[in-house]
C-alpha cells in the first residue's frame, strides 16, 4: 500500500504567486486624555464637568455594513485619568432611544446588545494589550489583546463601568485602575487606543480604526494616547482574595460500604493573590485553590482509543491561559487536515483524578474524585521591550485510596507528590515581521509507594522552538511553525507501558518503522510543523502545511496528544467576497488537498476538501463542507496490532444559523459519513432554539441524535498459536449499532449586572449493540472471517443526567458569593437496544449524587 504523494507542499512554498498589494496602515491623530481636577462617580451619567470640557474625539468610521463610510449615529468619546485610574466617558447619539437593545446577561456573556469598547495597548509594543466594554444594559466584558489580532475573554479585571439610557441615546462612563494593567512608568508616557461602538439594530459597528475586510491587524493600528504625564502610580499594587468555603454532598453508596454515608460535609478555605513584578509582569498566586463555581463536564459514551479532551474552566488556569500557546504565532489562520495537533500545556492536567490503580479484589474504596493542588503561581507579562513572558508552576500532593476487603481496612498510594512546570516566551524583531520563541514543561514525580513506579512516569520534560517570518513589509505573507523535542523517563515496566500505549503502538507486529525497546528506561522524540499563509491583500486565500511527529513523541503528562507517528501536509486555497450586497455580507469558497503518513511511507489519509460558506444580509448563516477520502491504510484499528485498510469514504456537514439578534433564532448542525464498501455509516443531527422573550432571560435546548453503524468495531485480541498469518493473535471485531440522544439545556436570568443565575443540565442515552463477531484474516487489508465469541458482552445501555445551577452575586467589585448545585444521576446495563421510554423511566428513576456548594471571596486592594 506505498504510493508515491505528489509533491504537493515543497512546490507550492516555490511557487506562491508574488504578493498582492495590501492595505497601509491609516494614520490617526493622537488622542488626548486629560488630568481630572475633580473626582468622578462612575454611574453612566455623564454629568461632571470633564465631560464637557475634555477634546471629544468624534472621528469614527464604519466598518460594517459598509466599509469605510460616515457612520448613521454620532458618537463621543473622552478620556481622563488621575492618579489611580483611566476614565472613558462617552456619548452614542441615537434618534430612537427606544430601539436601544440593551441585554442582561452575565458579565463576558457574548448577546445581542448594543455595546460600547474600549481597546489599549498600555506597553505601545504595537501587538498586545486589553479590552474594557459595556453594554447597554450595564454588562461588562474586559480581557486581552495579542498577536496583533487576537483576543482571549479569560481574563476579569477589577474595574467599574456603568450604562445609562436618556432621550438622546445612551452613555458609558469606565474606570480603569491602572493596577489592573501593566505599563511601564517614567515621564512622557504614550499608550495606544481605539474604540468602538456596535449598532445592533442595523447590523453596524463604527470604530476609530478597524482591521479592512482585505487586511490584517489590529493592535499595530491604534492611534496613540497622549497626554498621560508621568505615570507611575499604580505599579506596585498588591491584590489579595481570600475565600472560604462550605460543601455538603449526598451521594449514593453502599449500605455497607464502611468509608461512605449518605451525607458529608466540608469546610475549606484558600486564597488568590495578584501583584506585579517589575511594570509589567503579573504574579498570580493560590493556596488551596477551589473551583467548585465551574460547569460540570458533559458526559460522553467514548469507543475509540483517544482520551477525551475536556475544556479548561478554572478560572487560576484559565486567565491569561494564552501566554502559554505554542507553535501559532504571526499569522491569523492554521488549517490542519488530520493532524494530530499537540497541546503543549493541558492544565486540566493539574489536579486530574488519581491515575493509580485500585485492586480488582477490594470490595471497598473510598478513592478522591480529584488531585489536590497545594499551591500554584503564575507570572504573566513582558520582559523588556518586545519578549512576551509566562511561566506556572503547580504542586499537587500525595493521594491515597482507603480499601477494604472482608472488614480489613488499608491505605494504598494511588497518586505521588507531583511539580508541574510551563515557561513561554516569545519576542518579535523588524517591526514585528520576525518572531522567535521558546517553550519548556516539566513534570517530575517522588514516589513513596514502589508500585506506583510502574505505572506513572518518573519526569517528563519538553522543550521547543516557534516563530514566523513576514516575506514583505505589508505583511500579506507570512511562513510560522514551530519543533519541539520531549523526553520521558520511568522504569523498564513503565516505559514499556507506555511503548505500547495508544499514543504510540510501538509493538506493531510487521511494521518496520516501529519497535519495542523493553529494557528503556526512558524514550525521546520530536515533532515540527510549518505553514505558509496568506493572510492579507486581495479577495484570493491560500494556506498551506506540512508537519511531522516521531514515533516516540510524547507530551502527555502536561500536554494532551492524541497519537504520533505521521507525516501529514495540506494545500488549500480559495476566494472570498467582503463587499456586503442586498443579499450576503459575506462569503467564501475553499478548496484543499490533504495527506498524511506514517515513518514507513504508508499513507494513512488523504483526500480533496471544500467548504463554502455564507453570512446573510438578514444576519443568517450557511456553511457546507465535503471530503472525499479514497482508501488508505488503517494503523490503529487492531489497537497496537497489524496494519488494516481503509475503504473509501465520503464526508458531509452542514450548519444553519438564523439571526440571534431575534427572541427566538435556530441552529441546525448536520454530519454525514458513508464507507459504501463496508456498508458503514454514522449520521448526526443537532438542531438548536433559542428564546429570549426579556432582554435578561435566555433559554436554549439543542437535542442531539446520533446513529452510528461500524461493520468493524474493535472487541478484543486473543492470543492463538494458530492465526499464523496475523501474528499469533485473533483481532476480534464486530457489527456495532450504536444510537445516541443527548441535549445541552441552559436556562440565563441576569437579575442585575452583577447578580445572575446559570443552569445547564445534559441527558444522555447511548446504547450499542455488537452482532456478527469475526477476526481479521491477514494483515493488510479489510477481510474478516466469523467467529464465535463468549469472553465478555460488550453491549451497552448507558444513561446520564448531569447538571449544575450556579447563583453569582458580585456584591462589590472583584468580591463573588456563590450558590452552587450540581447533581448527577447514571445507570447502566448490558442491553444494546435503545428503548427511549424505558431508558428515561430508568435515569429517572436512577438515584441522584446532589453536591451543594457556598463560597465567599473577598477582594482586598492593597
Amino acid at each position: 500500500m506505498c504510493r508515491r504523494s505528489p509533491a504537493l507542499l515543497l512546490g507550492a512554498f516555490l511557487a506562491i504567486a508574488s504578493a498582492a498589494h495590501a492595505d497601509s496602515l491609516t494614520v490617526v491623530p493622537p488622542i488626548q486624555a486629560v488630568r481630572l481636577n475633580a473626582p468622578v462617580t462612575v454611574d453612566g451619567v455623564l454629568s461632571e464637568s470633564i465631560w464637557q470640557s475634555a477634546p471629544a474625539e468624534t472621528q469614527f468610521v464604519q466598518r460594517d455594513p459598509i466599509e469605510g463610510v460616515q457612520p448613521t449615529l454620532r458618537t463621543e468619546v473622552r478620556v481622563a485619568y488621575d492618579d489611580q485610574a483611566l476614565y472613558v466617558g462617552a456619548r452614542m447619539w441615537d434618534t430612537h432611544p427606544d430601539s436601544i437593545l440593551a441585554r442582561l446577561v452575565r458579565r463576558d456573556n457574548s448577546c445581542s446588545s448594543d455595546r460600547f469598547m474600549v481597546f489599549i495597548d498600555p506597553l505601545h509594543d504595537r501587538r498586545s494589550g486589553f479590552y474594557f466594554g459595556v453594554n447597554a444594559a450595564g454588562v461588562l466584558y474586559d480581557g486581552t489583546l495579542f498577536n496583533d489580532s487576537w483576543d482571549d475573554n479569560s481574563w476579569d479585571g477589577v474595574w467599574e463601568g456603568r450604562a445609562h439610557i436618556d432621550n438622546q441615546g445612551w452613555t458609558v462612563e469606565m474606570r480603569i485602575p491602572f493596577s489592573q494593567m501593566r505599563f511601564r512608568r517614567g515621564p512622557n508616557t504614550v499608550w495606544a487606543i481605539d474604540f468602538r461602538r456596535e449598532l445592533i439594530r442595523r447590523n453596524e459597528t463604527d470604530w476609530i480604526v478597524y482591521i479592512p475586510r482585505k487586511g490584517s491587524g489590529f493592535v499595530s493600528r491604534f492611534p496613540d494616547l497622549v497626554g498621560l504625564g508621568d505615570m507611575h502610580a499604580g505599579s506596585r499594587a498588591v491584590e489579595l482574595l481570600p475565600y472560604a468555603t462550605g460543601k455538603a454532598e449526598y451521594l449514593q453508596h453502599d449500605p455497607s460500604d464502611p468509608f461512605h454515608h449518605n451525607s458529608h460535609y466540608t469546610p475549606s478555605g484558600g486564597a488568590d493573590l495578584r501583584t506585579s513584578v517589575a511594570s509589567s509582569l503579573t504574579l498570580n498566586a493560590t493556596i488551596n485553590p477551589d473551583f467548585g463555581q465551574v460547569e460540570v463536564d458533559p458526559a460522553v459514551v467514548n469507543l475509540s482509543d483517544v482520551e477525551s479532551y475536556f475544556q479548561e474552566k478554572r478560572p487560576f488556569f484559565v486567565e491569561n491561559s494564552r501566554v502559554f500557546s505554542f507553535g501559532n504565532e504571526g499569522a491569523n489562520d492554521y488549517w490542519s487536515f488530520n493532524w494530530p495537533e499537540p497541546t503543549f500545556f493541558y492544565s486540566r492536567r493539574i489536579g486530574r483524578a488519581p491515575e493509580g490503580a485500585i485492586p480488582d479484589t477490594v470490595q471497598f474504596s473510598d478513592v478522591p474524585v480529584a488531585t489536590h493542588i497545594l499551591g500554584a503561581a503564575k507570572l504573566t507579562g513582558k520582559i523588556g521591550s518586545s519578549w512576551n513572558f509566562g511561566t506556572v508552576h503547580a504542586v499537587t500532593g500525595r493521594e491515597q485510596a482507603k480499601l477494604d476487603f472482608a472488614g480489613n481496612n488499608w491505605r494504598q498510594d494511588i497518586e505521588p507528590t507531583t511539580y508541574y512546570e510551563d515557561t513561554r516566551a516569545f519576542k518579535e524583531f523588524a517591526g514585528g515581521r520576525n518572531g522567535l520563541g521558546f517553550m519548556g514543561s516539566g513534570v517530575a514525580r517522588e514516589f513513596q509507594d514502589g508500585n506506583l513506579r510502574d505505572e506513572l512516569n518518573r519526569s517528563a520534560l519538553t522543550a521547543g522552538l516557534d516563530g514566523f517570518h513576514f516575506f514583505d513589509a505589508k505583511k500579506v505573507w507570512v511562513l510560522s511553525g514551530y519543533t519541539a523535542v520531549s523526553n520521558v523517563t520511568g522504569t523498564q515496566a513503565r516505559m514499556l507501558a507506555l511503548q505500547q500505549s495508544s499514543v504510540h503502538y510501538l509493538q506493531r507486529p510487521g511494521d518496520p518503522s516501529v519497535s519495542v525497546d523493553s529494557g528503556a528506561t526512558s524514550m525521546t522524540g520530536w515533532v515540527a510543523r510549518a505553514w505558509l499563509n496568506k493572510q492579507n491583500g486581495t479577495h484570493f486565500i491560500m494556506n498551506a502545511g506540512l508537519g511531522a511527529m516521531s514515533p516516540t513523541f510524547d507530551v502527555n503528562d502536561i500536554g494532551f496528544e492524541s497519537r504520533a507517528n505521521v507525516i501529514n501536509g495540506h494545500l488549500g486555497t480559495g476566494w472570498h467576497w467582503d463587499t456586503a450586497t442586498p443579499f450576503r455580507k459575506y462569503a467564501q469558497v475553499l478548496l484543499a488537498v490533504f495527506q498524511a503518513r506514517d515513518f514507513a511511507d504508508r499513507i494513512t489519509s488523504e483526500g480533496i476538501w471544500s467548504d463554502q460558506s455564507v453570512t446573510f444580509a438578514n444576519n443568517g448563516y450557511w456553511d457546507q463542507t465535503i471530503s472525499a477520502n479514497p482508501r488508505t491504510v488503517n494503523d490503529r484499528r487492531t489497537r497496537g496490532g497489524p496494519i488494516t485498510l481503509n475503504l473509501p469514504f465520503v464526508q458531509w456537514a452542514e450548519n444553519v444559523n438564523t439571526d440571534s439578534k431575534r427572541k427566538v433564532y435556530y441552529g441546525l448542525s448536520t454530519y454525514y459519513s458513508i464507507t459504501p464498501q463496508a456498508h458503514s455509516f454514522e449520521w448526526t443531527a443537532s438542531p438548536s432554539v433559542t428564546w429570549q422573550p426579556m432582554s435578561n432571560f435566555s433559554l436554549s435546548l439543542g437535542p442531539s441524535f446520533d446513529r452510528t453503524i461500524e461493520n468493524a468495531q474493535y472487541v478484543d485480541a486473543l492470543a492463538d498459536p494458530t492465526a499464523v498469518e496475523t501474528f499469533g493473535t485473533r483481532y476480534i471485531f464486530a457489527h456495532l449499532d450504536q444510537r445516541t440522544v443527548s441535549a445541552n439545556i441552559r436556562v440565563n436570568v441576569s437579575f442585575t449586572p452583577n447578580v445572575s443565575l446559570q443552569t445547564y443540565v445534559q441527558p444522555l442515552i447511548s446504547a450499542g449493540q455488537y452482532t456478527n463477531y469475526r477476526y481479521l484474516v491477514r494483515p493488510d487489508s479489510y477481510e474478516f472471517a466469523e467467529t464465535p465469541y463468549t469472553n465478555s458482552n460488550p453491549n451497552f445501555n448507558f444513561r446520564s443526567l448531569r447538571g449544575n445551577a450556579v447563583l453569582r452575586w458580585e456584591y462589590m467589585p472583584g468580591s463573588a458569593l456563590y450558590f452552587v448545585w450540581t447533581q448527577q444521576r447514571t445507570d447502566q446495563v448490558s442491553d444494546g437496544e435503545l428503548e427511549f421510554g424505558q431508558s428515561v423511566n430508568q435515569l429517572v428513576k436512577a438515584r441522584a449524587n446532589d453536591i451543594f456548594l457556598v463560597k465567599v471571596s473577598y477582594y482586598f486592594p492593597m
